[in-house]
């Protein structure tokens, strides 16, 4: 199996771009990195379909939980702690292991032009299709956090995003810019990625408005940032994710479980949480993913396969399930017990089918959701 480079989602590569910054020499993570792009990393297939997996179960509840089902809420708090960390670690890592990190100068505008068609143009297609969906469906089912007008609707997709009704597709405008701004700090800092690291640890640190997800910018870059450096480190990373599975594992539970209980979800408690997570979760996510039988998984391997196109598309199939099942089922109590494996089947199964029955018809959609 090969994916596109261009899309920098975390995705494998049938080969590397060109290389090179500032006149000055990669080091040697980055030979062994180019030289690992060239081969199929089951390895990251895998772990993109813990990721996405993970995203959808994040999804089957949007606004308020149902009554009598505290388990989800306490499951989805424990996944939020470090499932979009994790993600963005394999986005990171993808991008330096294809060599798109350091893109030199001359073929920026080309990165940039590439980058918008595969992730800025489904990030407003996609998120302008969920708008129209929820108004037209909202006639006929319940439908949850429905705009009220199109200039709210407008507003809150690209600039109070907070309040945005297409939360879901946060994560593909954050790469876009992350990809497009990634090579110029590496140029900047002649090659050497010290300038980068520096830059992704003071957005951490730095408040940042909500606005235009830039605080999503500013928490995640980070972990993108961890990604391309377990890249460039070559064998040596792959190494110590193996052989401390053992630990990082039930760390990463032990972690996840006490920030559940322990600490709220804002503030400086927030950052802390999700950083420790999101780190501890790189390694043991990662090299769950390596593991038998996990590695050989039918299941989670079509996930991977199918990342981006049940990323955008999970939410959709989630509220029309949803919408459907409210009409037959409460949602309250025992209820959920039936909605929750229903939603996950929905939104998995709902867009694969979708790709495959209908995008792959149309070339440009088909490009664009690979």
């Amino acid at each position: 199996m090969t994916v596109d480079v261009e899309s920098a989602l975390p995705t494998q590569t049938s080969g590397p771009r060109s290389v090179g910054a500032a006149g000055v020499a990669p080091p040697s993570g980055r030979v062994e990195a180019v030289t690992r792009a060239r081969a199929r990393r089951g390895d990251l297939d895998i772990a993109k379909g813990i990721g996405i997996l993970l995203v959808v179960f994040g999804h089957l509840v949007a606004r308020t939980p149902p009554h009598g089902a505290g388990w989800y809420s306490f499951l989805k708090d424990a996944v939020y702690a470090f499932h979009m960390a994790f993600f963005m670690y394999l986005s990171g890592y993808v991008t330096f292991m294809t060599g798109a990190a350091r893109t030199p100068p001359p073929e920026w505008a080309s990165l940039i032009r590439k980058r918008a068609f595969r992730l800025l143009l489904p990030f407003l297609l996609f998120g302008l299709a969920i708008v129209a969906g929820k108004w037209a469906a909202s006639r006929f089912l319940y439908v949850d956090n429905v705009p009220s007008s199109g200039s709210q609707a407008l507003l809150g997709l690209v600039w109070d995003t907070d309040s945005s009704p297409a939360t879901s597709v946060w994560y593909i405008l954050v790469l876009f810019v992350l990809c497009v701004v990634t090579p110029v700090l590496i140029w900047a800092g002649r090659g050497r990625l010290y300038l980068l690291t520096a830059v992704a640890a003071v957005l951490y640190l730095v408040p940042a408005p909500h606005v235009m997800y830039l605080d999503r910018i500013a928490h995640f870059t980070v972990f993108f940032v961890l990604g391309g450096l377990a890249a460039e480190a070559g064998e040596r990373w792959m190494r110590a994710v193996d052989r401390s599975l053992w630990w990082t594992l039930p760390a990463l539970v032990v972690l996840v479980v006490a920030g559940v209980w322990l600490l709220p979800f804002n503030g400086w408690q927030m950052s802390a949480k999700l950083f420790v997570c999101g780190v501890i979760s790189m390694p043991a996510l990662h090299g769950l993913a390596r593991l038998r039988p996990l590695a050989r998984s039918r299941i989670l391997l079509t996930a991977g396969t199918y990342t981006f196109v049940i990323y955008l598309l999970n939410t959709p199939f989630i509220g029309l399930a949803k919408g459907l099942l409210m009409k037959l089922l409460a949602w309250d109590g025992a209820g959920f017990l039936v909605y929750a494996p229903v939603l996950m089947v929905a939104g998995t199964l709902g867009p694969i089918l979708t790709k495959r029955l209908l995008l792959q018809r149309v070339r440009f959609l088909d490009r664009m959701t690979d």
